[in-house]
């Protein structure tokens, strides 16, 4: 239910004249503070007030003060992670006492339904292994999850709903699939406490995420046709562009994080042209604005999904990869693999605990440099021709791939661009040769490009070949 602004505001102003302390919804019992750093709290007030923060593990008082609109900020300094739960004391005169604090690592995970999407699943659409995840959530006790509520803003705001849950039965069936799976590997990893904010929209697109200000520069955007609601309902259509940014990503920048988690794309297919350099912009605008460095960005590849005619989608899963390259210290994992034959009518593939680990395998090789995880899915390299054959090279498969031959996916195409199924098999270490009686002088090889054509080549580590194409044709 939505709360009218005014009744917000006559409720802030109220807490307010008694001159106690306000705080956002994140900064609440249950919460994980980023270690070893300086986490930043913040909060409301009479204006021009002294406030105080007391923290139970160095036993330290830090002193801030409100401005003339009543915000105060303060940073504290964090240990090294603990399971021991602390308290933080937060006064202006009249205390406020957060319990159960947590002391560990925080991702921000965003995105769109596939993100979104609970252990609980969807209407009609499950998540895999959901009834025992949760049964054992309790297991976790040192992840938390806070979700935020979908909250569409026309101006930047300063406020949405979303506190810290721990991991229990009780409170798992809403925790995102994706982020609790990742959470899960690592905290059996590291061993530390992970803290997650979960802050997506189904069906959002990538330029809801992001500002008025760049926005408004798209010539493909047009705000005053664009932002709009669903009829007959008061509701924000989930596609139109800035209204995540200020509702839900806005309110939640003073939160001190490890790195981001991004799973969107979806909603963008057909907009493939735009799309790379729009996930840089946002990815660079966030860590701007985060102001915490160049936080690692890691996202997901969207799963195969609709006619196994159709390119569309595989043309946004070509930028994806793309933005890779395009974006510092970013990865983007593969979900050829995830999926069953009649998923291509289903765009919310049930396996989520794959797509978490393997986001988890990036964070803990890149960010925490754990030896010995393989990450990166073997990727297309060069080709040859020999003969009637396409010999294709592969970075990130030195030692081979899952299979010798009878593998699926590819086709060929001549200089008359027609593709057909073609056969492919193993020559050399990290080499695959691909033939198709069809086309005797090759030109062009692709490989799951398609909306919906899952492969079966994989690495040893079982990390799935990354969709491709060797030529560049527009059709």
């Amino acid at each position: 239910m939505k709360r009218p602004f005014s009744t917000a505001v006559l409720l802030l102003a109220s807490v307010m004249a008694w001159g106690k302390v306000t705080l956002p919804d994140i900064v609440s019992d249950n919460m994980v503070l980023q270690q070893q750093t300086q986490a930043r709290l913040w909060g409301w007030a009479e204006p021009q007030t002294e406030i105080t923060v007391h923290t139970s593990w160095n036993e330290k008082t830090y002193l801030t003060r409100t401005d003339e609109k009543g915000r105060w900020l303060a940073t504290v300094d964090t240990p090294a992670a603990s399971y021991e739960p602390q308290t933080i004391s937060i006064s202006d005169g009249e205390t406020v006492q957060l319990n159960n604090v947590l002391i560990g690592e925080v991702w921000f995970c965003s995105g769109q339904s596939n993100m979104e999407m609970p252990l609980a699943g969807f209407d009609n659409c499950p998540i895999a292994g959901a009834n025992e995840t949760i049964a054992a959530a309790g297991q976790w006790k040192g992840i938390r999850m806070a979700t935020v509520e979908k909250n569409g803003q026309l101006k930047p705001v300063d406020r949405c709903t979303g506190s810290w849950k721990t991991s229990t039965p009780e409170n798992a069936p809403r925790f995102s699939a994706t982020a609790f799976h990742f959470a899960m590997m690592m905290n059996r990893v590291l061993n530390v406490p992970i803290g997650i904010i979960h802050c997506s929209w189904g069906g959002s697109m990538v330029e809801g995420w992001l500002p008025r200000e760049i926005v408004s520069q798209y010539p493909d955007i047009d705000l005053s046709r664009d932002i709009r609601k669903d009829a007959p309902h008061d509701w924000w259509h989930c596609l139109s562009p800035v209204l995540m940014y200020n509702g839900m990503l806005k309110p939640l920048q003073q939160y001190t994080i490890k790195g981001f988690l991004w799973y969107q794309g979806e909603s963008n297919v057909g907009r493939h042209s735009t799309y790379a350099e729009r996930l840089k912009t946002m990815a660079e605008l966030w860590r701007k604005e985060w102001g915490l460095g160049e936080l690692p960005f890691y996202f997901v590849e969207i799963a195969p999904y609709g006619s196994a005619e159709g390119t569309t989608s595989a043309l946004l899963r070509e930028a994806q990869f793309k933005a890779q390259s395009l974006i510092p210290n970013s990865a983007m994992i593969s979900t050829n693999d995830l999926v069953e034959p009649y998923e291509a009518c289903n765009i919310h593939p049930k396996d989520k605990k794959h797509v978490g680990e393997r986001l988890a395998y990036q964070a803990l090789s890149k960010t925490y440099h754990v030896s010995g995880i393989e990450a990166d899915s073997p990727s297309f390299l060069s080709m040859e021709i020999k003969d009637n054959a396409a010999i294709l090279s592969f970075s990130h498969a030195d030692n081979g791939f899952n299979r010798m031959n009878g593998m699926t996916g590819f086709e060929m195409a001549g200089e008359d661009r027609v593709f057909h199924p073609a056969e492919a098999e193993l020559t050399g270490r990290n080499q695959i040769k691909v033939t198709c009686k069809e086309v005797d002088r090759p030109v062009a090889v692709r490989y799951a490009f398609r909306d919906f054509l899952p492969g079966n080549v994989a690495n040893l580590r079982g990390l799935p070949l990354i969709p491709f194409r060797t030529d560049s044709w527009e059709k």
